[in-house]
């Protein structure tokens, strides 16, 4: 038996700045994981779990691939870690008002082991934790400018 993840956010940005945080390497580190990332069908790459010695955490290495990558409503990826192998990552992004509504699921997890159980109950948390930060970081985003560049300089 299998279970998906599944969670809905409305972000009072549009689909353009929603679709940079998801898809944007850098801006993508910022709210999950440093990354290889490009928005690039058949793009294979990583995420790079830091380790939590708080919880004997040692940290992982993701393996993913685009399978899906449709500017700026729908991406989906492969997720595979250790055992944890057969999952998909996918968002989906709809015009909602002057925002977005991000539509996100993954899919995949064989609950019938006890690892399967086990990495569900983490992907639960983890991405509960992560898609609030996505939502801080899209909040934080300027529209083709960054931060540093709309900062006042002091006069001297």
């Amino acid at each position: 038996m299998t279970q998906t993840i599944r969670k809905e956010l409305r972000l009072p940005q549009s689909r353009e700045q929603v679709w940079r945080a998801i898809t944007d390497s850098a801006t993508l580190a910022e709210w999950m994981f440093p990354n290889d990332f490009e928005p690039r069908v058949g793009h294979t790459f990583t995420f790079r779990v830091p380790p939590n010695p708080k919880v004997g955490f040692e940290g992982l290495i993701v393996d993913s691939e685009v399978l899906e990558c449709e500017p700026p409503s729908r991406l989906i990826f492969t997720w595979s870690a250790g055992e944890l192998t057969g999952t998909c990552v996918s968002f989906r992004l709809e015009p909602d008002g002057d925002g977005t509504r991000l539509l996100f699921e993954h899919s995949g997890f064989d609950v019938s082991s006890p690892f399967g159980k086990q990495a569900f109950h983490g992907a639960e948390f983890g991405w509960a934790k992560m898609l609030k930060q996505l939502s801080d970081v899209v909040a934080n985003l300027r529209s083709g400018c960054s931060e540093s560049s709309t900062r006042e300089i002091p006069a001297s």
